[in-house]
């Protein structure tokens, strides 16, 4: 008997390409999967609601036809509410960056994304919590799949969150390093993995992985994997401007870790504060802008089931 299913459309996604093609992909996702609903998303955080209330409602399989935002407002729905358990997730990566998907090794192409699906092969994944601080200074948190990052990452996610993405994800992100990078600085913080302070200083950039990928395919963490029970966090300290921009490309490739300026730990919990003085550092989980530091970040081991991977 086929899962109750619900379908939730960012048609934003894309820089609006999704929904200017919806008509087309919901046949192909109905020739595929059968019987779904639909649900499009209205506005920033809408996914969690939608997903909260499908679920609670008796929606067995949650797909999120969007980006990486989206599928992260549907984590946020489902364990917010203690739902993990309740019902699968799964995605077709149509959003800008995609980075989550690509981590896994999940096919970019509609229908091949569809016939994973409908196999029904599942995997049990982690997730990640974040306590931080919102743009209004007060305390907040919330879930996130694939990386929550702060420092000059979060700048970008600024940046490419107002531009147009026609160009694509790869090329918004990389449009929107290199302007960020051009006006940034090195931000002093202190940050902590399983207790034990790791770095104390200046730092550009800090992610706690996951996954693999963020910013549109920099493999930041490359051997970061969301079913190993443990976050995978990866550093870049202080160092020259023109320096970040000639090893970009070894970022892409995940090969930067050898890097004097970047180090990397693993651990289940992450703490990161502005040090006395200096600026806090923005954040960005999924490719979406957040807050600013300080915050906490606690690794959620096998919280959600996902389907289309195979185990």
């Amino acid at each position: 008997m086929p899962l109750r299913t619900l379908v939730v459309v960012n048609p934003r996604s894309a820089g609006g390409a999704t929904g200017r093609r919806w008509p087309a992909l919901a046949a192909r996702l109905r020739d595929a999967l059968g019987p779904i609903d639909v649900e499009r998303t209205r506005g920033p955080r809408d996914a969690e609601r939608i997903v909260r209330e499908g679920v609670r409602a008796g929606v067995e399989l949650v797909i999120v036809a969007g980006g990486d935002g989206t599928l992260s407002e549907a984590t946020a729905g489902l364990l917010g509410a203690g739902l993990g358990r309740y019902a699968q997730l799964a995605v077709l990566p149509l959003g800008t960056g995609g980075d989550f998907a690509r981590g896994l090794g999940l096919p970019s192409e509609l229908d091949a994304a569809l016939a994973r699906i409908a196999r029904g092969k599942t995997r049990p994944l982690d997730a990640g919590r974040i306590h931080f601080q919102d743009r209004d200074g007060r305390p907040a948190s919330t879930y996130f799949l694939n990386i929550a990052s702060f420092g000059l990452s979060g700048r970008v996610t600024e940046r490419v969150n107002r531009a147009p993405k026609m160009l694509g994800g790869r090329v918004s992100f990389l449009i929107g390093t290199l302007g960020a990078i051009a006006g940034w600085r090195a931000m002093p913080v202190r940050l902590r993995v399983d207790d034990e302070v790791v770095h104390q200083g200046p730092l550009h950039l800090a992610a706690v992985a996951n996954g693999s990928h963020f910013g549109g395919g920099m493999r930041v963490a490359p051997d970061a994997r969301p079913d190993d029970g443990t976050f995978d966090v990866v550093w870049i300290g202080d160092a020259p401007k023109l320096r970040l921009v000639r090893n970009l490309p070894l970022l892409y490739q995940g090969r930067h870790l050898p890097l004097p300026e970047v180090s990397v730990r693993r651990g289940v919990r992450v703490e990161a504060e502005p040090l006395p003085g200096g600026e806090a550092a923005p954040i960005e989980i999924d490719g979406e802008p957040l807050g600013r530091l300080p915050a906490r970040f606690e690794l959620l081991p096998g919280a959600l089931t996902f389907r289309g991977v195979d185990p």
